[in-house]
């Protein structure tokens, strides 16, 4: 069993900057985060592995940075020039053993 305990998220305007965190009970190999909506399924956002090799959603490249601190089993989300269409549900994500784990989820609200 792997815990993910995530913070960060909230409300802000759109063209502003939030970051998230998440911290897991265990080193693994890769960590990351999905974004949810009541319309679509969980879509990814970021990931990144142990070495530091990274893959963002199209929707998010060039103002989302992920980051990981590997002696902390914490992954970090920073995210820039927000939009409203980035509002949703952040679920930490990581995999171990061949099996999928997830956070509890923080709400991003992007306000026009």
């Amino acid at each position: 069993q792997v815990q993910l305990v995530e913070s960060g998220g909230g409300l802000v305007e759109a063209g502003g900057s939030l970051g998230l965190s998440c911290t897991a009970s265990t080193r693994t190999e890769i960590m990351g985060w999905y974004r949810s909506d009541p319309v679509k399924v969980r879509d990814l956002v970021a990931d990144i592995t142990l070495s530091g090799s990274t893959d963002y959603g199209d929707s998010v490249k060039g103002r989302f940075t992920i980051s990981r601190d590997n002696a902390k089993n914490t992954v970090y989300l920073q995210m820039n020039a927000l939009k409203p269409e980035d509002t949703g549900v952040y679920y930490c994500w990581t995999r171990h053993a061949h099996v999928n784990y997830w956070g509890q989820g923080t709400q991003v609200t992007v306000s026009s």
